[in-house]
């Protein structure tokens, strides 16, 4: 186990008692801890489950307390929503950093305490506040308001909880980044506050305030006197381009901007003209190319040649590591741009392919017969044909959109065959849930992902549960450990499981054995 910072190891149990995975004087153990005759293992990963301890909504008040001092936990303790007032003023004489961070960033804090906090020597803790400050009173944003570490004050900048007229004020900071944050995140911010911050002398400031992607939606409109200053200024006219007025002469200028970002921005403009459209459709950048793809009026013979260039570019599996030490900048942003244009093609949704799905159902372009499924009004024979579609994507979107002409078996098969374009928590089983017939047979399934499907019938048997809790494959038994039926002898076992992430989940189980809570605290050294 490796030695946490501010924790003695002589301190632990002996060297002897965790050799034998036992604890050694079980005659100092607090009341309600295990007999000699019935001991806990050490955890293999035992700082993580301390971790999940720490989450445990039914820990006793007494061991909760014992975490304070506690160095492994990094502070998950002091976000439980269970904290008394002695607790919370304990918390903050220990002063430990992580501690103290994860207790301001807890939304059920107090007010008073909040206060408290919003004079701690440490900017990370008052910055922390301002997060968790959902329903905080204005008094603590105007305490804050003037900190000085603009780190607050960005932190400010960026809350949708800051009452209006206190934000317009950080739109005049000294400090530039905390104005760029208020332009970056304050999208519906008053017309004045928007105007200072579009013309502010700081090009960060007016880039953040005119750019083309923000944190918040809907996008703001630049005031229209403020276009053309806007469109002259390089740091603000891709920002700019979509809100423009477009004649021919201002396209063709757009056109040979030497910044992607302003073509692409172009290529996307509703009243581009046909010339132009046909100039970006060949640019160099697979962005910009792409953005004239999904255009509705793109010639299908431009649109057939730009599918190509894109995919026939497509590299290898490992194309990222394969690339040659010797490549320029130029040669290596090509690459990663043509990346990016694969993923986004086979993301992209066209509401005006929704809007009128029937001419595309057959489409060539996945992304044309996966917005075509996006529509919920289309006639069963065709919902019948995008369920068997040779793409996921397909037949997953019109699954989701088919409502109640899913059945059982297609949602499943649905589920099974499910393969996604990136890394995500979601399944389609989230939105298409199984019934508990389905999901007890999947308890046997060959397939570790369908196993995983099995807990979430909450009255599975507990002959299937304890199963799963002995699977061979972490993502099974992480799935089962937070079951209601997990019998407390199988869930203990889980406490010494491999995966930190199974242990830790084991450990903030409800029906974990007080005992066992108290065995794991002196386990720690608690």
């Amino acid at each position: 186990m490796r030695q946490r910072p501010g924790h003695d190891l002589e301190a632990s149990p002996s060297k002897a008692t965790r050799t034998s995975g036992r604890l050694g004087d079980q005659s100092a153990e607090p009341e309600g801890a295990l007999l000699v005759s019935d001991v806990t293992p050490l955890p293999v990963h035992l700082d993580k489950v301390v971790e999940g301890l720490a989450q445990n909504p039914a820990l006793p008040p007494e061991l909760v307390r014992r975490l304070f001092t506690h160095r492994g936990v990094l502070g998950g303790v002091a976000r439980r929503p269970d904290l008394t007032d002695d607790m919370i003023a304990e918390i903050i004489t220990v002063d430990d950093p992580w501690l103290t961070h994860s207790l301001a960033l807890n939304r059920g804090l107090p007010h008073a305490f909040r206060m408290v906090l919003a004079e701690h020597s440490d900017p990370a803790v008052r910055a922390a506040l301002v997060v968790g400050a959902e329903s905080a009173p204005r008094e603590l944003f105007e305490r804050l308001l003037d900190d000085p570490d603009p780190r607050v004050r960005q932190q400010l900048a960026e809350s949708d909880h800051v009452p209006a007229d206190l934000r317009a004020r950080l739109a005049a900071d000294p400090d530039p980044k905390v104005r760029a944050a208020v332009a970056q995140w304050w999208t519906q911010a008053p017309e004045p506050v928007r105007r200072l911050l579009l013309t502010d002398p700081e090009d960060a400031v007016r880039a953040g305030a005119c750019a083309t992607y923000y944190p918040r939606l809907p996008r703001p409109v630049p005031p229209a006197d403020l276009l053309p200053e806007l469109l002259a200024d390089p740091v603000t006219r891709a920002g700019a381009v979509r809100h423009c007025t477009l004649d021919a002469d201002t396209a063709r200028r757009l056109a040979d901007d030497p910044e992607a970002d302003v073509r692409q921005e172009l290529a996307e403009h509703p009243d581009l003209p046909p010339p132009v459209r046909d100039i970006l459709a060949v640019d160099p950048s697979p962005l910009v190319a792409l953005s004239v793809f999904a255009r509705q009026d793109t010639p299908a013979s431009t649109r057939a040649a730009i599918h190509a260039r894109i995919m026939s570019e497509e590299p290898s599996a490992n194309w990222l590591t394969d690339l040659h030490a010797d490549l320029d900048d130029n040669a290596l942003e090509q690459q990663l741009m043509g990346e990016l244009a694969r993923r986004k093609l086979r993301t992209l949704r066209l509401p005006w392919i929704t809007a009128d799905p029937l001419p595309y159902v057959d489409s060539p372009y996945v992304c044309f017969r996966a917005s075509a499924a996006q529509s919920d009004d289309l006639p069963a024979r065709v919902v019948a044909r995008l369920l068997e579609d040779e793409e996921s994507s397909v037949r997953t979107t019109m699954a989701l959109h088919a409502g109640s002409r899913i059945d059982a078996a297609t949602a499943e098969r649905i589920e099974r065959s499910y393969s996604p374009v990136r890394k995500a928590r979601w399944r389609p089983a989230d939105s298409l849930p199984l019934p508990a017939g389905v999901l007890r047979r999947l308890a046997s399934d060959p397939d570790p992902r369908m196993r995983q499907l099995a807990p979430r019938d909450p009255d599975l048997p507990v002959e299937l549960v304890r199963r799963l809790a002995a699977d061979p494959e972490e993502s099974v038994r992480r799935a089962v450990v937070t079951h209601p039926r997990l019998p407390a002898r199988d869930l203990t076992k889980l406490l010494d499981d491999s995966s930190e992430s199974v242990a830790a989940a084991a450990a903030a189980h409800p029906r974990l054995p007080p005992r066992h809570m108290h065995q794991l605290l002196a386990l720690a050294g608690l």
